[in-house]
């Protein structure tokens, strides 16, 4: 799309906060006017256009603004009806990633094991939800009490930030990091340094190759997104 605006500002509105792009409404794709609750979130949401370079013309696609896209969704899908979103959450914590430790070498197990229990031990104490773990791949089914003590956790989130944990967890492959990361327990670096533990450690041993670094800088710039959109919702005080 074409970009000519020269300025970006933040305007009062009845149910929130607009961004106006030269005095004029920002609008959704489906054609509402973007109208969003927290203040930090409609500053950053003008301010990102502007990084755009909207004062400089040219072309621009939704992929340079990454906040509006994810304040959209939330006006348009998740606030309306949150339930498919959290179902769809909700069931990673059938099959945790935090649950599946390696069997060989010991010293990666030793590893798993020193840095994801704590997360594990977190989620019984936080969330009530003590999950099970095994060696290997095999799976393992969770108590049916404590995969409902996750499905309450996340449907006690608010829509802003259901819509940061839709793009963390199935970046991080664990529902417990992603409820980490939204309660503020976890930073984005930790957060997926914990993820990608078996693959950091298989490149110390092996080296690395460029398909796995790029997979890895996407997975981390998603965590990266969806930590600094939480952040910018989550209620002071």
């Amino acid at each position: 799309m074409k970009r000519f605006w020269n300025t970006a500002s933040v305007h009062l509105a009845e149910n929130g906060h607009s961004i106006l792009l030269d005095g004029k409404p920002m609008r959704l794709p489906a054609g509402p006017p973007l109208v969003v609750g927290p203040a930090r979130l409609a500053h950053a949401i003008a301010d990102e256009w502007l990084a755009a370079g909207g004062a400089k013309g040219g072309e621009m696609s939704f992929k340079d603004t990454p906040l509006t896209r994810l304040a959209g969704t939330v006006q348009e899908r998740i606030a309306p009806d949150p339930a498919p979103t959290i179902d769809a959450m909700a069931r990673y914590g059938e099959t945790d990633l935090l649950c599946y430790r390696a069997e060989s070498p010991r010293e990666l197990a030793e590893r798993q094991h020193r840095q994801w229990q704590p997360w594990l031990d977190w989620a019984a104490l936080t969330c009530d939800a003590p999950l099970r773990t095994t060696a290997g791949t095999t799976y393992i089914a969770q108590h049916h009490d404590s995969v409902a003590a996750l499905r309450r956790a996340v449907a006690a989130l608010d829509a802003h930030a259901l819509a940061g944990l839709a793009i963390a967890v199935p970046a991080l492959g664990s529902l417990v990091l992603g409820l980490a990361l939204t309660a503020g327990q976890l930073d984005a670096g930790t957060a997926y340094a914990l993820s990608a533990l078996d693959e950091l450690f298989q490149a110390e041993q092996w080296g690395d190759d460029y398909e796995a670094v790029d997979r890895r800088q996407n997975m981390l710039a998603d965590i990266v997104l969806a930590a600094r959109y939480i952040g910018l919702t989550r209620r002071e005080g």
